[in-house]
């Protein structure tokens, strides 16, 4: 199996993959914590979620920083929270939802393990109460070598020598492709769409704003056209 996926962060027309872990796993979190409200001028007779869910964002960092083997890829993002506070009272409930990337099943065990134990600590030490929910929705993109040896031969056929990076750094994005590689030979591949020369110049993958580079379709095409007529018997 073969899979391409677009890549405004790379020159237009170059195409990227590796052997081994090219994209991360990714999991998702919602923690739940549970306090006691109150008006905001009287902090002293609730328990406050909001301050616990803080130092909880806080020491989840750690994680990455100290407890994970500095030469492994870790992300842990706290992307959403929600609280059931107005402006003149303390909530009783607060929510912070998230995902996590990793490349191997003993570091994503780790993080979890690692999470729940922060969480129990801080919301133990205010006075609150929590709940914890963590699963798993994209295995890590682990490519095959023999597959990454064929795509480079194709890549080189298409769009030349000097375009083509078989090692590239790998990257903490998902794909579902990565179930498939668990159980079917394969690689996955970028293909630049970058119209400017410096990256951060360019719209990143989901971004309201991102806006398709058309001019690279034909490259894709004509890679799995040489990709089918190499790969299949004569």
């Amino acid at each position: 199996m073969y899979g391409l996926h677009n890549a405004p962060f790379l020159p237009e027309g170059t195409i990227h993959t590796r052997v081994g872990g090219i994209m991360g796993s990714e999991d998702n979190f919602v923690i739940k914590i549970k306090g006691r409200g109150s008006h905001a001028s009287s902090p002293h007779v609730g328990i406050d979620p909001l301050v616990t869910a803080a130092q909880v964002i806080l020491g989840l960092q750690t994680i990455a920083s100290r407890n994970v083997n500095p030469l492994q890829q870790v992300v842990i993002s706290c992307t959403e929270i929600h609280t059931d506070g107005v402006h003149n009272a303390i909530p009783s409930n607060v929510e912070i939802l998230g995902d996590t990337r990793s490349f191997s099943t003993e570091v994503q065990e780790l993080i979890e393990n690692r999470m729940r134990n922060i969480i129990e600590g801080i919301c133990k030490a205010h006075g609150a109460e929590y709940e914890f929910e963590y699963t798993h929705e994209f295995a890590p993109t682990i490519n095959w070598e023999k597959c990454v040896n064929v795509v480079d031969k194709v890549a080189k056929n298409v769009v030349g020598e000097d375009k083509v990076n078989r090692n590239c750094e790998p990257w903490m994005i998902s794909e579902d492709f990565g179930i498939f590689l668990q159980h079917v030979p394969g690689c996955f591949l970028f293909l630049g769409s970058g119209k400017n020369l410096k990256a951060s110049e360019n719209t990143p993958l989901h971004n309201s704003t991102y806006d398709y580079n058309d001019d690279i379709l034909l490259t894709g095409a004509e890679f799995f056209a040489e990709l089918i007529k190499i790969r299949l018997p004569q």
